[in-house]
């Protein structure tokens, strides 16, 4: 069996409405030596017929199909298949332009020991129309090592990897739902070196359908423990990760895990999610605990504890471990504006 240059793999499910974008952007690369790998994650809209057409029409499109196994099982499956040396990534919302795969394959051929590349990316609407809004990431090593050790500086679908590596690494990891590349972006980081090209190669589709606040929050969590699991690695060479089958349910016993207080964390922050009952939640929360750590949250953390303080705020929640005064303090440490203005209003 003859060894492809590159595997491209894209997972769907029910999407229909982009999906032919997305693969007329890979069938029309500049470079034609490589094999697509669709994922087909249990589709019930017009998706299989979809893939049935162009799999008829290109031998170089390969169907696989699981039953509703989410992302990460599809991603590992299209590992599992691909009989390319790299593996390219394509969301099926996404658009390749046509130099991609070339372009990225000329930087690795010339780098042997860049791991994972990723690129700029251009974003685009609904209606693939092109927004102000651009994805340029630092591609100065040493920046962008730094911005990788607190978030992840990869658009998904601009990435590049070479296979034997992320095999080796395990692939992606079921327990990092939400955040699985990012763990991966990691792990990868840690044996070899990484790049992004500074050339927009990719339309990123920016969409209702991308926004999910449970999505959001568990990705939130999921970088948290990312990042605990590659500092594990790199002071203890040891990934207390490993045993994770499955993500982490930040309401179960928690004491002794790795993520502890992080589970504390998003105990709290949950409270910010407009389809929580602040009062039956919130007797789960220590808030003394909390104030420990509010003043290390993430950009998207602090958005979530602001609008978790409002609304027991504003519900009025009272418990020996909620008082208003603590409330007040925690608000006025995250965002004082609003704190203010929530003090006046009442």
């Amino acid at each position: 069996m003859r060894t492809l240059t590159v595997s491209v793999i894209m997972p769907v499910r029910n999407g229909q409405r982009w999906l032919s974008k997305a693969i007329d952007s890979a069938l029309t690369q500049t470079f034609a030596d490589f094999e697509l790998l669709i994922i087909d994650d249990g589709s019930v809209d017009a998706t299989p017929e979809i893939l049935a057409n162009y799999r008829a029409r290109d031998p170089r499109v390969v169907i696989l199909g699981q039953k509703q196994k989410g992302l990460v099982s599809a991603l590992n499956l299209g590992l599992s298949h691909a009989q390319g040396a790299l593996i390219a990534r394509l969301d099926s919302d996404d658009v390749a332009f046509p130099e991609r795969l070339q372009r990225q394959i000329e930087y690795l051929l010339k780098h042997p020991d860049v791991v994972l590349l990723g690129s700029w990316a251009q974003v685009i609407d609904e209606k693939g129309s092109p927004k102000h809004k651009r994805l340029q990431t630092p591609t100065d090593r040493s920046s962008l090592v730094k911005l990788l050790s607190k978030k992840n500086p990869f658009i998904h679908s601009s990435v590049m990897f070479r296979t034997t590596v992320a095999r080796e690494l395990g692939g992606y990891r079921p327990a990092f739902e939400a955040a699985e590349d990012y763990d991966l972006w990691l792990r990868l980081s840690e044996i070899g070196d990484v790049a992004v090209l500074p050339e927009f190669l990719i339309q990123y589709r920016k969409h209702d359908q991308s926004i999910r606040t449970k999505k959001a929050l568990r990705g939130l969590f999921s970088v948290r423990l990312a990042l605990l699991s590659s500092e594990a690695r790199r002071t203890h060479r040891h990934d207390p990760a490993s045993t994770l089958t499955e993500p982490p349910n930040w309401h179960a016993q928690a004491e002794g895990t790795f993520y502890q207080d992080s589970a504390k964390l998003f105990r709290f922050l949950e409270l910010g999610d407009p389809t929580i009952t602040c009062e039956a939640a919130a007797p789960s929360v220590d808030l003394k605990a909390m104030s420990r750590l509010v003043s290390n949250l993430t950009r998207g953390e602090r958005k979530f504890a602001e609008q978790a303080l409002i609304n027991l705020i504003r519900n009025n929640v009272r418990s020996p471990n909620h008082p208003p005064w603590l409330l007040r303090a925690l608000l006025f440490r995250l965002h004082p504006m609003r704190a203010l203005r929530l003090l006046w209003q009442s």
